[in-house]
This record gives structure tokens, C-alpha cells and sequence, in this order.
């Protein structure tokens, strides 16, 4: 059983900052894809940002200017930053590998609102 697991989530007001982190195993950090993704109240699960196994980072084009992606290969990490949060970035932000039918983690609640 593969393990994801994601930490950072909570509550901050508009305009604010968290760092998301997900951890996994080796095995599954070197070999495939890992990505972010979150669902909103009411919506469908939306890709905000990967990376390949051999490195290529994507980030959505309307989060770019606001959100950045980064890993630490040491401790199997991989960290999503959000800056100038929006109430519309409200949504639970899972932690992927391998793709959409492979792997999830149990997910984290963003909250941005006064």
C-alpha cells in the first residue's frame, strides 16, 4: 500500500501564505509523476501543479503567478507554496502519484477566508 501524506492545510485570510508538504516513499518519488490537486466545494478535481518523473515541473497557467512547486529528493518530499491566497483557492488539495489512477493521499482542507 502506497502512502501519501499531505500537511500545511488550515485557515488564513485572503492575501495570505501556506506551504503545503506530502511525503511518500522512495520508490514512488523516483519513479513517477507527483502532483497537486484540489476540489472545491460543489466542483471537480482540478490539477494545480507536477512534476515528471524526470523533473519537469507544471503548474497550472492561472496559479503560476501564485502558487510554486519544489521537492526535497532527501526526504521524498514534495511542497506546494501559495501566496496571495483567494477565497476561491478554498478546496481540499490532494497529493498524487503516478497519475490520476494510481495513488491519492487523504487530502488537506485549505480555507482562505476573513
Amino acid at each position: 500500500q502506497v502512502q501519501l501524506e499531505e500537511s500545511g492545510g488550515g485557515l488564513v485570510q485572503p492575501g495570505g501564505s501556506l506551504r503545503l508538504s506530502c511525503t511518500t516513499e522512495r520508490g514512488l518519488f523516483r519513479l513517477y509523476s507527483m502532483a497537486w490537486y484540489r476540489q472545491a466545494p460543489g466542483k471537480q478535481r482540478e490539477l494545480v501543479a507536477e512534476i515528471s518523473p524526470h523533473g519537469v515541473i507544471n503548474v497550472v497557467d492561472s496559479l503560476k503567478d501564485r502558487f510554486t512547486f519544489s521537492k526535497d529528493d532527501s526526504t521524498y518530499t514534495i511542497y506546494l507554496q501559495m501566496n496571495n491566497l483567494k477565497p476561491e483557492d478554498t478546496a481540499v488539495y490532494y497529493c498524487n502519484g503516478g497519475g490520476p489512477t494510481l495513488w491519492w493521499g487523504p487530502g488537506t482542507q485549505v480555507t482562505v477566508s476573513r
